[in-house]
């Protein structure tokens, strides 16, 4: 039986393809997915620290999201959400591949965790009217076919006020040579074609498509220590970034 996926305008089939190929390894530690885990601890301690303070929240309180609706775009297996869901969180994690909510939701139950998985993507969700208070859009901007409507469908999904978090990779040299070169081809810590340099998306291209409405409150970069794989913050963005942007209050 053919397994069930979106199709639609910034979808990628190609992409869609490829990460279903993979669903099953999404909680394999040790495999294609081991940067996702790794990452996933700095990334967390990101969210706790600037999405936090942003929502007037104690990041050092046991559940600092407590209350708050986030959304997970492209939740994959779900390593993300449910990291965000044990802090409090009323999550819903949203995906084009069936195949990947399928793990995320045997995951969860078996970590007795509740957590919305949806086959939707943004387009759908900004239509219904759907806000969240937190969106988190981590290691997906880089594999749309169109980021600038992509991005300005998220920012209808953040409530006034409410938190963006983006996560991706810059388009430079330095990026293409690092996380493509490097780390595809010469190391192999990914799959080949995981990411495409014509696809990388630069951090003010991201800022000028979620528009006016939007202020950036902070800005990092990412860099990965090639002989421990250990992931750090860094003041330089050539290569993996974050950015924390707020909606301005209605």
């Amino acid at each position: 039986m053919k397994s069930a996926h979106l199709s639609g305008a910034g979808i990628d089939p190609a992409e869609v393809a490829y990460f279903e190929r993979l669903a099953h390894r999404w909680w394999d530690t040790a495999g294609p997915f081991w940067p996702l885990h790794r990452l996933n601890a700095l990334r967390l301690d990101y969210l706790r620290e600037r999405a936090a303070r942003a929502l007037d929240r104690d990041p050092d309180a046991a559940l600092p999201f407590a209350d708050l609706a986030v959304l997970d775009i492209g939740c994959g297996g779900g390593i993300l959400s449910e990291a965000v869901a044990r802090l409090g969180a009323a999550l819903v994690g949203i995906d084009v591949t069936e195949k990947n909510l399928a793990v995320a939701r045997l995951h969860a139950q078996a970590s007795g965790l509740t957590i919305d998985y949806q086959l939707a993507d943004v387009g759908q969700l900004a239509a219904a009217g759907a806000q969240f208070d937190l969106v988190l859009n981590m290691e997906v901007v880089e594999h749309v076919d169109d980021c600038a409507p992509f991005l300005a469908q998220c920012a209808r999904l953040v409530r006034p006020g409410g938190v963006m978090v983006i996560a991706s990779i810059n388009r430079t040299w330095a990026a293409g040579l690092m996380a493509i070169l490097g780390a595809e081809y010469l190391l192999r810590w990914l799959p080949r074609g995981t990411h495409h340099y014509r696809k990388l998306v630069r951090p003010a291209e991201v800022e000028a498509a979620l528009g006016a409405d939007f202020r950036c409150l902070d800005r990092t970069g990412v860099r990965v220590n090639p002989f421990n794989r250990a992931f750090s913050y860094t003041g330089w963005m050539g290569v993996n970034y974050m950015l924390v942007m707020q909606r301005q209050p209605a």
